[in-house]
C-alpha cells in the first residue's frame, strides 16, 4: 500500500503546487471540494518559492563563475608576493637591507620563512604586510626591490583581493537566498499538508485504485516501501 509524504525537495514542492494550480477541475463551483481559503494560499506559495528558487540558482551561478576566475587571479598574486618575499630574504642574507627592517614587512628578527600564502586570507594579510613593510622602507630612504617590483606585486595583489571580496559578497547573497527558501519551506509544506487533506478526505469512500488516482491528479505524492509491489 503506497504512502503519501510531503516533499523533501524544492523541485518536489513546486510540482505538487504546479499540478494542482493547473488541474481546472479545483476551481469549478460544482465540483470545487477544497476551500477557497486554502486555494487563495497555492498560487502565492509557488509564486514565492519558485522566485526565491530562481534567485538562489542565479547567484549560485555567479559565485561559480567568479571561483573560476579567482583561481588564477590567487595564483598569480601568490607567484609574485612568494617570489618577491624571497628575494628580500636574500636581500638581507646579503646584508644589502638590515635586519632590523623585517619588522617593516611583519617578521621578528631573524625570522625569515615564507607565512602560509596557500589560503586566501594568508595571501591577503601578507601580501598586504609585504606591500606596505616595502612602501615604509623605501620612504625611510631605502632602496627599493626591482624584481619583482613592488608595483608589479601591488597590482596582482590588487587584482585578486578585489575579486576576492567580490567572492565573498557573492556567497553573503547565495547565503541570504539559501536561506529565504529554508524560511518558505514551512509555510508551503502547511498549504500542502491542508491541501493534501481536503483531496484525500474527498476521495477517502473510493476503492484504492481510484482514490489514489484521483488525488495524483491533484498532486499528492505517494511513494511504495521497498520491494512493495506498485498495484495503484
Amino acid at each position: 500500500m503506497p504512502y503519501r509524504r510531503l516533499p523533501k525537495t524544492d523541485a518536489a514542492r513546486l510540482k505538487a503546487l504546479k499540478t494542482l494550480l493547473d488541474n481546472n477541475d479545483i476551481y469549478t463551483v460544482r465540483n470545487r471540494f477544497v476551500d477557497w481559503k486554502t486555494l487563495n494560499r497555492v498560487q502565492p506559495a509557488y509564486d514565492k518559492l519558485f522566485t526565491a528558487c530562481q534567485q538562489y540558482r542565479i547567484r549560485l551561478q555567479a559565485q561559480s563563475r567568479c571561483v573560476s576566475k579567482i583561481e588564477k587571479l590567487q595564483h598569480n598574486a601568490t607567484m609574485y608576493v612568494s617570489h618577491f618575499l624571497r628575494v628580500l630574504f636574500m636581500s638581507f642574507e646579503r646584508g644589502e637591507i638590515k635586519k632590523q627592517n623585517l619588522a617593516l614587512y611583519g617578521f621578528s628578527t631573524g625570522e625569515m620563512v615564507l607565512p602560509n600564502l596557500k589560503t586566501a586570507e594568508g595571501l591577503i594579510e601578507w601580501g598586504q604586510k609585504t606591500i606596505n613593510g616595502e612602501k615604509a622602507r623605501i620612504k625611510k630612504g631605502g632602496r627599493p626591490i626591482y624584481n619583482p617590483t613592488i608595483g608589479m606585486v601591488s597590482t596582482h595583489f590588487d587584482i585578486f583581493k578585489e575579486a576576492f571580496e567580490q567572492l565573498k559578497s557573492l556567497q553573503e547573497r547565495t547565503r541570504k537566498a539559501q536561506e529565504s527558501i529554508q524560511n518558505l519551506r514551512p509555510e508551503v509544506d502547511d498549504v500542502l499538508l491542508d491541501l493534501w487533506n481536503q483531496i484525500e478526505k474527498h476521495y477517502e469512500n473510493e476503492p484504492p485504485e481510484i482514490r489514489f488516482s484521483e488525488c495524483r491528479k491533484f498532486g499528492v505524492v505517494y511513494y511504495y516501501r521497498r520491494h512493495e509491489e506498485h498495484l495503484y
